[in-house]
């Protein structure tokens, strides 16, 4: 989810960009900015940077998996298309 440092500056920037006449809300305003923009977050279907690392070490993996798959079930083809007369 979003870094709480980052979170608290986007909080205070948006209170900051408020109006001069509101600014005596802004203890309300800072809290209802706040929840909107938690509310939002929670809607979204996020991942956490730890979960999402951990998925492209799987993807990673998987790649070089596939890969080397791929290079064993050529030669196997090799040495069988060797091992047999053509029949051209």
């Amino acid at each position: 989810m979003l870094d709480p440092k980052q979170f608290e500056d986007l909080v205070q920037r948006l209170s900051s960009s408020m109006p001069k006449g509101l600014q005596m809300l802004h203890e309300d305003i800072n809290r209802n900015v706040r929840a909107s923009v938690e509310s939002g977050l929670a809607r979204l279907d996020l991942v956490t940077r730890e979960e999402f690392d951990v998925q492209s070490a799987v993807l990673a993996r998987s790649r070089a998996k596939i890969a080397a798959l791929e290079a064993q079930v050529a030669a196997l083809e090799q040495a069988l298309a060797a091992g047999r007369p053509d029949s051209h």
